[in-house]
Order: structure tokens, then C-alpha cells, then sequence
């Protein structure tokens, strides 16, 4: 009787879990970037994960039931099985190559953005985000962390390039359909840069550059995250990324203050 009602809960559980998949519940949220291919990735995952669930936890079941213990009966132990196991190697491998092998194609894109591509830099610190844009000349001058007892930045001031630097401490201002890095820095520990809508992660790891890119698609105002728990207010280190048109991003940008106006030597 325990046998019967075990392989019924492990029915009923393949039953629930494929319902609460197919509902759509717990997806994706909307896509905002040109990072499809990493949807498709998640969603292979998924099927081959999913029918190995369902799979196995059907032959689990019907084993239960079918040598579940009834009088008479004695149990037969197996030594080994040479061709159960070559068969179960063989479909593991190809579940693992079908999941991993697109993988190596979405990567090589992932670490390649376009040349067009602008560069933000993003500094992550407990417990908040801020951001530097390229100025007139489209370059970031240099930083050093040295020099963050100077400013907030570490920037070197005395580099021509760093002069006309925007320095932002609110919302991630960013064009629409235009290709743009992402560059991270931490100030302190490790942090990770997350859009849910745009896919794209990378965390920040002090003591160095780490990059990502994406090109966002949709204009709207999504959430900034740090997914990479940083400290006791982890859960506040959070900010917005704006999406707007390009003559609404260039206007924006025209507005902030520039390293020289914000930073005496």
C-alpha cells in the first residue's frame, strides 16, 4: 500500500510541476534587449531539464509500484548492467552537449560588442550605484583605486581625457537601440550589475574591470539590482536604468556636470 501511495505523490508532484511551468508564472520577465539568444539558452535548459525531471521521476514511480513489497515475493539484486549503463552515459552526454554546445556560440557574443558600442562605467560601493559617461572627446580618463581618498571616482584628474567626464549619482541613463559597455568597478566588495528585462550580468570585483554589453530596445525605466549579496543593506542596493530616444539621452547628458566642474584639483 505505501509503494501505491508513494508512486501516486510522485505522479501528482510531475503533474504540478509541469502545470506551474506551462502556466507562466514564474517566467521571464518581458525581454527590453537584443539578448534573445540567452531566452532560447534558458528555455533549452529548461525542456532538457524538465524531461529528465519528468522522466525519471515516472520510472521512479512505476518502479515503486511494480516491485513495491507483497508477500510472497523476494527482492532480486542486479550486480551490474552493461548496456544500462552505457545507454544512461550516452542520453546524459547528449542532454549535457544539447544544453551546453549553443552556450559556446551565445558566449563568443557575449564578450565581443560591437565596435560602435558606447562605454559606461558603473562603480558599485556599499550600497549604491553610480555612473560616469564618456564626454565630447568619447573617452574615459584614467581612475586609479588610489586615488578614491581624493574622490569619489578615483579619477586622475590631472588626465586631459577625464576632464570632460559626466559624473551621475542618479538613475543609468541610456539611448534606445544603441549598442553600449558597460564597465564595472567595486570600490569596496564583490557586486554584481543586473537588469532583469535586459539579461545581461556581470558582477564587480574590486580590484579590477569586468564588462558586459547589451543594447536595449524598449524605452521604459526597468530596475537596477545587485545580485551579489555585498553586505547587511544588500537588499537596498538598488537603482533605475532609463531607456529613452537618443535626442532624449544626448539632451540629458548635455545637462550634467562634467568632472572639471565637480572635481578641483
Amino acid at each position: 500500500m505505501q509503494g501505491i501511495l508513494l508512486a501516486i505523490v510522485l505522479v501528482l508532484l510531475i503533474v504540478g510541476a509541469v502545470a506551474l511551468t506551462l502556466s507562466g508564472t514564474l517566467w521571464l520577465s518581458p525581454l527590453a534587449s537584443n539578448w534573445g539568444m540567452i531566452d532560447n539558452m534558458l528555455v533549452i535548459t529548461l525542456v532538457v531539464t524538465g524531461l529528465a525531471f519528468v522522466v525519471l521521476n515516472l520510472v521512479l514511480a512505476y518502479l515503486v509500484w511494480r516491485y513495491r513489497a507483497r508477500d510472497g515475493q523476494k527482492a532480486t539484486y542486479f550486480a551490474e548492467d552493461h548496456k544500462l549503463e552505457r545507454n544512461l552515459i550516452l542520453i546524459t552526454a547528449l542532454g549535457i552537449i544539447v544544453m551546453l554546445g549553443p552556450g559556446l556560440f551565445v558566449y563568443s557574443e557575449y564578450i565581443h560588442p560591437p565596435r560602435e558600442a558606447m562605454t559606461v562605467e558603473v562603480l558599485a560601493q556599499q550600497w549604491r550605484w553610480s555612473f560616469r559617461y564618456p564626454g565630447a572627446d568619447g573617452q574615459l580618463g584614467r581612475t586609479d583605486p588610489k586615488l578614491f581618498a581624493q574622490n569619489a571616482f578615483g579619477i586622475d584628474v590631472t588626465d586631459p581625457a577625464a576632464q570632460d567626464d559626466v559624473l551621475v549619482t542618479g538613475p543609468l541613463h541610456l539611448p534606445l537601440n544603441k549598442p553600449v559597455v558597460i564597465q564595472l568597478r567595486s570600490k569596496d566588495v564583490l557586486h554584481s550589475f543586473y537588469v532583469p528585462e535586459f539579461r545581461a550580468k556581470m558582477d564587480a570585483v574590486p580590484g579590477m574591470v569586468t564588462r558586459l554589453w547589451f543594447t536595449p530596445t524598449k524605452m521604459g525605466t526597468f530596475d537596477l539590482l545587485c545580485v551579489e549579496l555585498c553586505g547587511t543593506a544588500h537588499f537596498q542596493m538598488r537603482s533605475k536604468v532609463i531607456v529613452e530616444s537618443p535626442k532624449d539621452f544626448e539632451r540629458w547628458l548635455q545637462q550634467q556636470p562634467t568632472v572639471a566642474q565637480t572635481i578641483k584639483r
